[in-house]
């Protein structure tokens, strides 16, 4: 084993999910090394082993020599070059997939900041603000695009990839919250959660009795909290 990938709390951690889940999905080996956030601002210590100060980070010792790779998206990319099966071997099914991935990289900043990610938690949440709709609207439009135009159950075809791993974070969103993304895009989130390597994930976010006050603030400021499922 050569690659060690640095994530933060199960509960919390979206862009931590995104390489983990891919990289389970694949079954591409590494050690699993969790990097809990113990405050609101975590930079000083994850700059231990990130130069953003920021999780995710994939550490590659391979030939003796210690790479760092920073950031979902460019672990993402580092992946893709040395192992089969990230994006879809269909290039038409590619293409989508790498626009869909630098899509959710780079936008849908209102659904991030109205619905943060926790696992183990279920909402009533405040009306949505017209921004949030515009995002869930556009969920829906891309979801039901790419599974339309190549087949699903996945979003760019019959496998698991890079696409879903990047979107694996709306899904557990979309339960949270009880977001409506129709029922196409909904037998999607639902496919999604049904995926071992997600059920894996939930477990383990389930289980973990640490808790951080913003986060926990986030929380509060949703909405309603009308269920949670995390250990006492």
């Amino acid at each position: 084993m050569t690659y060690t990938l640095i994530t933060a709390n199960r509960n919390y951690s979206s862009w931590s999910l995104r390489p983990w889940v891919l990289m389970t999905a694949l079954g591409i080996a590494f050690d699993d090394r969790i990097e809990p956030f113990a405050s609101a601002t975590n930079y000083a210590a994850f700059r231990s082993f990130s130069p953003t100060g920021q999780v995710p980070a994939l550490i590659d010792g391979a030939n003796g020599e210690e790479r760092t790779v920073w950031d979902s998206l460019g672990i993402i990319l580092y992946l893709a070059d040395r192992h089969p099966g990230v994006w879809p071997a269909d290039e038409a099914a590619r293409a989508f997939a790498q626009c869909a991935v630098a899509e959710m990289h780079s936008g849908f900043s209102t659904l991030r900041n109205d619905c943060t990610m926790n696992v183990g938690v279920r909402f009533e949440p405040h009306i949505h603000s017209p921004a949030l709709n515009k995002d869930i609207a556009r969920l829906r439009e891309l979801w039901e695009e790419g599974l339309d135009r190549f087949g699903g159950p996945f979003l760019a075809g019959s496998v698991f990839t890079a696409i879903d791993a990047f979107y694996a974070p709306v899904a557990f969103r979309v339960r949270t919250y009880g977001l409506d993304v129709g029922p196409h895009a909904q037998a999607w989130v639902d496919h999604m959660l049904a995926h071992p390597a997600m059920l894996r994930w939930e477990e383990a976010a389930l289980a973990e009795t640490w808790r951080e006050d913003s986060h926990e603030a986030e929380i509060g400021a949703a909405g309603k909290i009308i269920a949670d499922y995390r250990a006492v």
